[in-house]
């Protein structure tokens, strides 16, 4: 349902998007996604997840494209935790950012990305929010409880603008824009979460302490007779 399958890499002004590669418009360009706010390994800084601190936490990463391929009409933007809730036992794709372009006529995104950009005469006022997992329009980055896992960022560009409906998920998307794809740009970051670590994944009915500043359990769906517990504020929750 792919017309064509593209490939793929992010620079930020905080006002406005500019491309930072030099290129020739006039040349054929791949079509590609770029995040040069990520670290040389591919990991997310902390300011892009929720082990941030202060203003400087789940702000959404910048995002640079290029070659958008000719006939697009619209974009749609969708990043998930491929490796939830335990890179060692994943269960489903968690979500954490989907947006809508129904007319782009720009580059990138900014870092942080929010209503803010949206003001009268804005670039970015034809985009639409979707929900991610937390049922929550908007970005919400990487706190996942226990290993090293995999945030894939996807930019799907479309031969139409499309009705969407009254509420955006990853699977209405998927659904609305199935038959409409030109191609996909994407993009693979990795994040660990340093804060806790490994020794505050609590098995399934092990005591763990309470109390203020401490993080809640909460429990994921089950596999098989499995269930795996996670951090509220970190993916997936409930």
């Amino acid at each position: 349902w792919i017309k064509t399958k593209l490939e793929v890499s992010i620079d930020f002004d905080p006002r406005k998007v500019e491309h930072s590669e030099q290129f020739n418009m006039a040349e054929e360009e791949v079509f590609r996604l770029v995040c040069p706010a990520l670290k040389e390994d591919g990991r997310l800084p902390r300011q892009y997840t929720g082990d941030g601190q202060g203003s400087k936490k789940d702000l959404s990463p910048p995002l640079e494209w290029y070659g958008v391929p000719e006939g697009t009409k619209s974009l749609a933007l969708i990043m998930e935790d491929i490796d939830a809730p335990d890179p060692n036992d994943p269960i489903v794709p968690w979500t954490h950012w989907i947006d809508i372009c129904s007319h782009w006529m720009f580059p990138g995104l900014p870092e942080g990305f929010s209503s803010k950009h949206f003001g009268e005469g804005s670039e970015y006022a034809s985009i639409r929010k979707g929900n991610n997992d937390w049922k929550v329009p908007g970005y919400r980055g990487p706190n996942a409880p226990v290993g090293d896992h995999r945030y894939v960022i996807r930019l799907y560009v479309l031969d139409d603008t499309l009705n969407f409906g009254s509420k955006v998920t990853k699977e209405r998307a998927l659904e609305v824009m199935n038959g409409h794809i030109l191609g996909v740009a994407e993009l693979t970051a990795h994040y660990k979460k340093e804060r806790f670590g490994r020794e505050c994944y609590m098995p399934v009915g092990a005591p763990y302490p309470v109390g203020p500043g401490l993080p809640d359990v909460v429990k994921f769906p089950r596999r098989g007779n499995k269930t795996h517990p996670v951090y509220r504020g970190g993916e997936p929750d409930s």
